[in-house]
């Protein structure tokens, strides 16, 4: 259709996904006078032509969502609220003509590959830090950060303005593009600004959109707790009513915050996180070197199987985010777990399940250096000594080849022993050279061709019936 505007009244479930956030796409119940006027009000409104905003940006080079057609990362894809992400070979394809701008896509991207153009996250930051900073030199304490959009939530601090308190003085709210936006390392950074809770004000309309938001506060109250603040400092509420939610603000106990820092965050994602990660241990009542994250963080390591491991390097190859590397001159795996973020691309390419994942944050300076994991001693061609792969692999396959027929003959094993080279010359020098074609024809010249064509006229007059004529 090429349409601008539709009206669904057929009373069936929407067309598209997401209906209510589509531009140019009402549908409403058929049977309701009052919906159906309130819908032709809104598209008699709807004229001219209008920009769409690009309202985030995408990096392919570190999309982790698959690799030679093994799945990895698919957070955008399963939490985009109107399917304007779908899956493009190793890589994502995002609408932008669809995209509503909830920014769900950016909060759970692990890599930093799917950002939200405005506000972004430094932005985001560096507002809290400034209000943070003017509110302790106004003589404020016990600050609470109270992150909104700018409908559902300023609506209502606006209703609870007009008709009630308002709200309290130490509650200082953030207006959003959208507050599902919001990744853990925002709410982290609010917490080392120095807040002592940080709430996410979410709309019960759009409660099937919530998971992730919460998914990320859950992963932010987990760090805190390890780390020694024992009280929930991250919420993420759904609320509709004012009055419910001064009396959640009333509700929340103080606690002394921790001693505030300067943000100054810039860089990816991952680098933000970290840096903010790095504030938040420093200034934690018991830090801990290593703490143990849910299943779902994007932060961890993984484990090798020694024993199943043929160092194929398989994994290093599919990597997207570089954490696994190999070592040119030996047979060996090494991992930097600083880097590693959870993907499980490693794991399910390993042609051998040898890879296990493990859900954690390291807060050491080892995590920003290579751990070698799996390595062996590497095996030498026996024609000219250059390593070539895993001794035992190689072992491994003489083992399993010797009682087999194609290799009974003399010097037939030897060839597994070797370098690729030193293999292709070995056959070549044998007799059965599998690229040998015999000697080369001579060249025919014209007088070749000639000299045979003069032949056959003289054996053609040489018959009987040649003389008897």
């Amino acid at each position: 259709s090429q349409c601008d505007l539709i009206l669904d009244l057929s009373g069936n479930p929407p067309l598209l996904t997401g209906h209510d956030r589509r531009d140019g796409y009402i549908s409403v119940d058929p049977d309701s006078p009052v919906a159906v006027a309130d819908a032709l009000r809104t598209l008699s409104t709807l004229v001219g032509e209008f920009e769409k905003p690009l309202y985030v940006s995408y990096d392919a080079d570190i999309c982790a969502h698959s690799r030679n057609s093994k799945i990895g990362c698919t957070n955008c894809l399963d939490n985009c609220p109107i399917g304007a992400i779908r899956p493009a070979g190793d890589n994502v394809v995002i609408d932008h003509g669809v995209c509503a701008g909830c920014g769900t896509c950016s909060a759970v991207c692990p890599t930093g590959a799917v950002t939200s153009a405005y506000p972004r996250r430094e932005d985001i930051l560096a507002r809290v830090d400034i209000l943070l900073a003017t509110f302790r030199g106004a003589g404020g304490a016990h600050p609470i950060v109270l992150l909104h959009d700018e409908t559902h939530g300023a609506d209502l601090i606006d209703a609870l303005a007009r008709y009630g308190d308002g709200l309290p003085s130490n509650v200082l709210p953030v207006q959003l593009n959208s507050v599902l936006q919001t990744g853990h390392e925002i709410l982290i950074g609010t917490l080392v600004a120095g807040a002592e809770h940080v709430v996410c004000l979410l709309s019960p309309k759009h409660a099937e959109e919530h998971a992730p938001i919460e998914a990320e506060a859950t992963l932010a109250n987990t760090i805190t707790k390890a780390l020694g603040i024992p009280e929930r400092c991250v919420s993420a509420i759904s609320e509709n009513d004012p009055d419910a939610l001064s009396e959640f603000f009333a509700g929340l106990s103080q606690r002394t915050a921790l001693n505030p820092q300067i943000l100054a965050a810039s860089g990816n994602k991952r680098q933000i996180a970290r840096t903010l990660l790095a504030k938040l241990h420093a200034a934690a009542p018991e830090p801990q070197d290593i703490i143990i994250l849910p299943d779902d963080a994007p932060y961890g390591r993984i484990k090798i199987d020694a024993e199943r491991c043929t160092l194929c390097l398989a994994c290093v190859g599919t990597c997207p985010a570089n954490a696994l590397s190999d070592n040119p001159d030996q047979p060996q795996v090494a991992f930097t777990e600083a880097a590693c973020v959870q993907c499980g691309l490693c794991r399910v390419t390993c042609p051998e399940n040898a890879i296990s994942l493990e859900p954690r944050y390291n807060f050491t300076t080892a995590a920003l250096s290579p751990d070698i994991l799996h390595t062996e001693e590497p095996f030498c061609c026996i024609r000219c000594g250059t390593a070539f792969g895993a001794k035992s692999s190689i072992e491994r396959v003489m083992d399993e080849l010797k009682d087999h027929p194609m290799f009974q003959a003399d010097g037939k094993l030897d060839l597994i022993q070797m370098c690729d080279r030193c293999r292709v010359e070995t056959l070549a020098e044998g007799k059965d050279d599998p690229f040998t074609k015999g000697a080369r024809p001579a060249v025919r010249t014209t007088e070749d061709y000639l000299a045979e064509e003069e032949a056959e006229k003289i054996q053609t007059k040489s018959k009987p019936e040649d003389f008897l004529t």
